[in-house]
């Protein structure tokens, strides 16, 4: 595999005698600290840090705050009706291998929100990716659930996955939620804007 130059403004794979002298380590110390400081910045463009804060969607230039994030412990509802709960929720579930549960919760939230023309369309696409028995996404819900959801979803109404959203919100508030409370992210996080604040 050839090596990768990070520049400025792109990254360029080298080629001819430049892959010679990376691989035998004979860069100029002038080139070595140019790829460094380049290596370092494009990595500060892919990696988030909490430093800077977490933007919230409903404004460009409003924080994350920890009166807000101290809200998200009152209930689930509450960390969900948040913009930045949503995402900080779902990296937890990533971490626990469960995001398929809020994903499946989002995507009935937006269902809800579609024209009737476009139903059909939505309800085959969330029935393929949560609900079937071997969907790749499979939500948590047992036999007799799935199968009235696969009916309902042949002849879709905006209420088509109420049930089984119901059914998977109430595993989030008593399963996940308890522990996305106790873990590292969220607490880690509140600490982080709580000693921002008192500064």
């Amino acid at each position: 595999m050839p090596g990768l130059f990070f520049s400025h403004n792109n990254m360029t794979e080298l080629n001819g005698k430049e892959d010679c002298k990376l691989a035998e380590g004979k860069i100029h110390k002038k080139k070595q600290k140019a790829f460094g400081a380049d290596l370092k910045n494009y990595l500060k463009c892919m990696v988030p840090h909490l430093e800077s804060g977490i933007k919230s969607s409903n404004s460009r230039n409003a924080m994350l705050s920890a009166e807000e994030v101290i809200q998200w412990s009152q209930s689930l509802e509450k960390l969900l009706a948040s913009q930045s709960g949503q995402g900080v929720f779902r990296e937890f579930l990533k971490s626990e291998f469960s995001e398929e549960n809020i994903e499946f919760w989002l995507a009935c939230e937006d269902y809800k929100k579609t024209k009737a023309d476009h139903l059909h369309g939505k309800a085959e696409r969330i029935y393929e990716e949560f609900v079937q028995s071997d969907a790749i996404k499979q939500i948590n819900i047992d036999h007799q659930m799935r199968e009235a959801t696969a009916k309902r979803a042949q002849y879709p109404t905006h209420t088509s996955f109420d049930e089984a959203q119901r059914t998977v919100y109430i595993l989030m508030e008593r399963d996940s939620y308890p522990r996305f409370l106790k873990s590292k992210t969220y607490l880690n996080l509140l600490n982080q804007l709580q000693t921002n604040n008192s500064k």
